[in-house]
């Protein structure tokens, strides 16, 4: 057994321990990054990357139906469907040599490509190595939940591990879950020419406040993505094909079945008991410095049983960077925005309106505005959506956007809830005209309006300014 001493010891290469390893090692600290499956994780390979090469194929094939609006003549696009495959596999392969092995021990990182497991609170074994650490970080992701439905085992499904290298285009998809994978792959496969069936047992975003949602659910539903909500799934069957079964008895006959009922952390090997770090289903229990119950151990990304984005994880690294070489304290409280990428996108950071109403009361106030009433948005006939801003004595404590390019406009708020800023600090910006980015400017000033000139008490101050000014 080769024994090795090292400051920084990270299990999983994905985007949290990816960011932890190039910060330390380029700050000076010894680094090894253990790592079983690929380098760059799930995002990279299964999930962020491939998923968005895809949908924006299919957004060039809907381009093609669209243009009648625009005085051009709509055209049937002929879907190759393996050169679209053949798309997305060049945009991993083009981003693959940042995360790549090479990459990280150029950078001094050592890299060992095995599965890694404690074996004491400071140890951990990989690939015929033991290795000894002043600091633990698990990075460890996630994988797709399959849910115990009768049946499912003995047919074959997708999930977003196996579904982007499909080169076989499926004529009848079905999707099972409702949630922001289920929803952007509905959309994608239905611009491609599949039929497509989403199955959610519960409502489809249902995480997301149900105005906004409703937005991408209209959309979707009208492109002919079919939309099975409030029902079950009882049963799972077909030799030629996948038959689902539904709760009410109703079934669904296609081609090919996707699973995407949501995401586990991946814990599984990792013998934390031997490390003393405290678990549950959820991930690892971590407080408000991601240090979990083992001081020398922190977990970032999924593996800390919060949000899963990769964004979140990239900023538990720099969490867990300051503490790790600097021994300065830091905790994790940014606001973390999230998108469904689907046309039109849904974007929330902070609280939702139920939420706010929930946590503030009548303290709250609730102010939006319609995508329909931007010049830029009219222009380019993207007029479906709207943002909406919570906000509590002045300051915003959540914002939603459905429509186009929400991801984009999000960021705006995200930094408003990371400064605390006021809504006049948005209201009183100068923004380019005309663009998007105006209606979060007009929410912040519906929030001042019926203060401004719904007031008897402002237009007697004017009245009387406009009486005695030279």
């Amino acid at each position: 057994m080769n024994r090795i001493e090292t400051d920084i010891c990270i299990i999983g290469a994905g985007s949290g321990g990816l960011s932890v390893a190039a910060g330390a090692a380029q700050m000076g600290a010894r680094v090894v990054l253990i790592e079983g499956a690929e380098m760059g994780g799930d995002c990279l390979n299964h999930g962020c990357v491939p998923s968005k090469a895809l949908l924006a194929a299919a957004r060039v094939a809907h381009v093609m139906t669209a243009g009648s609006a625009f005085g051009i003549t709509p055209v049937t696009p002929q879907v190759d469907f393996g050169a679209v495959k053949d798309h997305v596999a060049r945009v991993i392969a083009t981003i693959a040599p940042v995360d790549s092995q090479e990459r990280f021990e150029g950078l001094g990182v050592r890299v060992i490509r095995a599965w890694g497991r404690f074996v004491s609170p400071t140890e951990v074994e990989a690939g015929g190595h033991r290795i000894t650490a002043r600091r633990f970080v698990i990075a460890t992701g996630s994988r797709p939940m399959v849910p115990a439905i009768p049946g499912l085992d003995g047919v074959p499904y997708l999930t977003n591990e196996t579904i982007f290298p499909l080169r076989e285009k499926p004529s009848h998809l079905i999707i099972i879950g409702g949630g922001p994978i289920g929803m952007e792959m509905a959309q994608a496969h239905r611009r491609l020419g599949c039929d497509v069936t989403v199955i959610e047992g519960a409502r489809a975003l249902g995480r997301e406040d149900p105005e906004l949602a409703a937005v991408v659910l209209d959309r979707l539903r009208a492109e002919g993505v079919g939309v099975r909500e409030g029902v079950s799934v009882a049963q799972v069957s077909g030799a030629q094909g996948v038959t689902v079964t539904l709760a009410d008895g109703n079934a669904i006959t296609g081609s090919h079945l996707l699973v995407a009922a949501g995401r586990q952390v991946a814990l599984e090997g990792l013998d934390l008991d031997a490390a003393g770090v405290a678990h549950d289903r959820r991930g690892v229990r971590v407080d408000a410095r991601l240090r979990s119950s083992n001081r020398r151990v922190f977990a970032v990304g999924d593996a800390a049983g919060g949000m899963q984005f990769t964004h979140l994880a990239g900023y538990h690294a720099g969490i867990v960077i300051r503490q790790a070489l600097f021994g300065l304290p830091a905790r994790a409280t940014a606001p973390i925005p999230r998108v469904t990428y689907t046309d039109p996108e849904l974007a929330q950071v902070g609280l939702t309106e139920a939420e706010a109403r929930a946590a503030h009361g009548d303290a709250l106030s609730v102010v939006g505005w319609p995508l329909h009433d931007n010049d830029r948005a009219q222009a380019e006939g993207k007029t479906a959506g709207l943002v909406k801003v919570m906000v509590v004595r002045g300051r915003p404590v959540g914002a939603g956007i459905a429509g186009a390019q929400a991801g984009e406009l999000i960021g705006l708020w995200s930094l408003a809830l990371s400064a605390r800023l006021k809504m006049a600090a948005i209201g009183g910006m100068v923004l380019p005209y005309p663009t998007l980015a105006e209606v979060s400017k007009r929410a912040a000033g519906a929030y001042f309006s019926p203060k401004l000139f719904d007031s008897k008490g402002v237009k007697r101050v004017v009245r009387l300014v406009q009486r005695y000014l030279p």
